[in-house]
């Protein structure tokens, strides 16, 4: 691994049959100081991308680095500079403030005003007994406790499944404060609106395979998002939908024009015509 990548996956291979494999061949590189958001539909291999990061799965053949450990291994420098979010929580019959007692020690960079300021954001009193919490007030606390773990890898699968719409508008400012120049987080959703001002570079998967990985800065260089009249027999349109005042559509951005990327349209744009995009980005 080159040192500016903090994540890379060279040649993975992974299946849990052996007779059907679901990655062949695939290749990331990921670099600190951004927030990737990573989007595929159900099914489209994201959440055991994450657990091969994590060290919860194991390639059957390639290389996964993370931080310059190999996550297999599960080496204490490994885990104390990792931290991995579950769509699916399970969290012990303890207060909250008792549950960040018993897991900080693992966490040298932990920080107790933090997690105290993010509880506080997310309004979760630090007196609780999280069995008697809902599901999306749990998924808040351990939100509000990996930040403040302070790793350098931070990975979040569906973060904000459970949450309410305030929630998530929380759960976006306060990820977006925690993000240094040292730090890589990588939140996976099929909620795609969820990462709406939030995300600096955006993979998207489909059928196992990573079919676009840019920064959004790429993305608005090269397509456009924007309102037309009609898109009947416009080759340059990759995807449209009907709106109020048009259609709603992503074209190829010929005239290299200002447009804010659009992370729905972007998604259903690349699953329409995904050998096209992958033309236009190489």
């Amino acid at each position: 691994m080159t040192t500016e990548n903090m994540i890379s996956l060279e040649g993975i291979a992974f299946g849990y049959d052996k007779h059907k494999p679901l990655f062949v061949n695939l290749r990331l590189n990921l670099q600190p100081g951004h927030i990737y958001g990573l989007l595929g539909k159900n099914g489209a291999g994201k959440s055991s991308l994450l657990r091969l990061m994590a060290g919860l799965l194991f390639p059957h053949s390639g290389r996964v680095e993370v931080n310059g450990y190999e996550p297999k291994r599960r080496s204490p420098a490994f885990l104390q500079d990792v931290f991995f979010v579950p769509e699916e929580i399970y969290l012990p019959s303890v207060t909250v403030d008792r549950y960040a007692a018993t897991l900080e020690p693992f966490y040298p960079r932990f920080d107790e005003s933090e997690f105290l300021r993010y509880l506080a954001e997310f309004d979760i009193p630090g007196g609780n007994k999280l069995t008697g919490m809902s599901f999306g007030q749990k998924k808040k606390v351990l939100i509000a406790f990996a930040l403040a773990t302070n790793t350098k890898v931070l990975i979040m699968d569906e973060p904000t499944n459970g949450l309410d719409i305030p929630s998530k508008s929380q759960f976006r400012k306060i990820v977006s404060t925690a993000l240094r120049p040292d730090r890589l987080m990588l939140i996976s959703t099929h909620q795609v609106r969820d990462l709406d001002n939030l995300i600096d570079h955006i993979i998207i998967m489909d059928d196992s395979r990573i079919v676009m990985q840019h920064s959004l800065d790429a993305v608005a260089e090269r397509l456009y998002f924007g309102t037309r009249p009609t898109v009947e027999n416009d080759t340059q349109v990759l995807y449209a939908e009907p709106s109020l005042r048009g259609y709603d559509a992503v074209t190829e951005n010929l005239e290299r024009e200002e447009s804010r990327v659009d992370l729905e349209q972007l998604f259903n744009a690349v699953m329409k015509n995904p050998g096209r995009i992958r033309e236009m980005f190489g």
